[in-house]
């Protein structure tokens, strides 16, 4: 199979969709793979590096797919780069589609078999393509919402550990989940007081055990969510339903009511967001404010560290794009369920039941698609 490694192009997105290192088990593989050049550098990757792996190095992104037979990337598709797919050409990347009409439209039109990292399923009930990301953007998180809350960024001015003789901040984290679990991990290591919600009983236990008493965990009822974010100097969202758009747990009239200068830190953005005040951000310009809550909505916050990024995604991604190449993707699918599940649109039809429900489209079961 030909598969084709583009240049990122959404604002300050560095990460790429393989390391030389997943290109040489592609090419030692009989497989070809086309890099746009450049496609590297945010990581450390030199055009060299991907020859060396026995890539081939080309110009531009329109060179890469017209003659790629699958493209490969980490963040969605710009409106750029959907006009360049065609009838049955594979996408595997991030697709993010319930809260993205003007995408999804594109999608279905263009005729491309479209998979999607973020509903890749595994046996135990996880997305592990979805995992490592989140891991990161949950870790980042707390980074993220300890800058929000400096005074220069119309914080409270707050440290998050405090110091002797001053309190903490209290963070709340909402979803227990990857983001929420590597969000907690990391307020509670620099000294926050930290509050996780979830409606999960056995996460909240897991998260229990994990913690002890350097954590609370509270199930979330929707008296407690509004007691837990009205006393928040912080706020990390991080509730997540696969494939569909994000509930909007934190309403305007919480935010209203919240601390002026507390901040809020909303890792759903990508599916939409969990807070009704959420838009989309850039790491150019990561913060708004609304009713003196410091909101920080970046989509694409583990592009702000791409290399730890990409090579946790490509350990993650790499079984997957080998049996796309190597078995086609029709074959691909029917013989693993969970990848199945990733398929988001294929022949201009939505396979994912979330997007389908979010959008108005109709829903069409994957495997008779992919059979047909």
């Amino acid at each position: 199979m030909i598969i084709g490694v583009p240049k990122e192009i959404k604002n300050h997105e560095y990460r790429v969709g393989m390391v030389p290192a997943s290109v040489r088990e592609l090419t030692s593989r009989g497989h070809d793979v086309l890099v746009q050049t450049q496609a590297g550098i945010g990581i450390g990757c030199t055009d060299q590096d991907y020859i060396d792996a026995g890539a081939k190095i080309l110009p531009s992104a329109e060179a890469v797919f017209a003659e790629a037979e699958m493209i490969v990337k980490v963040k969605e598709p710009q409106a750029v780069e959907r006009a360049m797919l065609r009838p049955e050409q594979i996408l595997f990347t991030y697709l993010h589609l319930a809260p993205d009409a003007p995408q999804t439209e594109d999608l279905v039109n263009s005729g491309a078999v479209c998979i999607a990292y973020e509903t890749v399923t595994d046996g135990r009930g996880g997305l592990p393509l979805l995992a490592p990301m989140s891991e990161v953007a949950g870790r980042m998180s707390i980074q993220a919402g300890a800058q929000a809350l400096e005074k220069s960024n119309q914080g409270r001015g707050m440290l998050l550990g405090g110091v002797p003789g001053v309190e903490p901040a209290k963070v709340v984290v909402i979803g227990g989940g990857m983001v929420g679990r590597n969000a907690a991990l990391m307020a509670v290591g620099l000294g926050a007081d930290v509050t996780i919600l979830d409606r999960n009983v056995n996460v909240l236990r897991d998260l229990n055990n994990q913690f002890e008493n350097r954590a609370k965990v509270v199930y979330s009822t929707a008296e407690a969510l509004e007691k837990h974010v009205l006393e928040a100097d912080l706020v990390i969202g991080g509730v997540l339903i696969p494939g569909a758009a994000a509930p909007k747990l934190v309403t305007r009239e919480h935010i209203a009511q919240m601390k002026p200068g507390a901040a809020i830190v909303d890792v759903a953005i990508d599916q939409g967001g969990c807070v009704e005040t959420s838009k989309p951000t850039t790491h150019q310009d990561p913060v708004y404010i609304v009713d003196d809550v410091v909101h920080y909505c970046v989509a694409n916050m583990p592009g702000a560290v791409p290399r730890t990024s990409t090579f946790a995604l490509n350990n993650a991604t790499l079984p997957y794009i080998i049996a796309l190449a190597e078995k086609g993707y029709a074959k691909a699918l029917l013989d693993d369920a969970h990848l199945m599940n990733g398929l988001n649109v294929i022949g201009g039809k939505i396979t994912c039941l979330e997007v389908a429900e979010a959008l108005g489209y109709q829903y069409h079961d994957p495997r008779e698609l992919v059979k047909a």
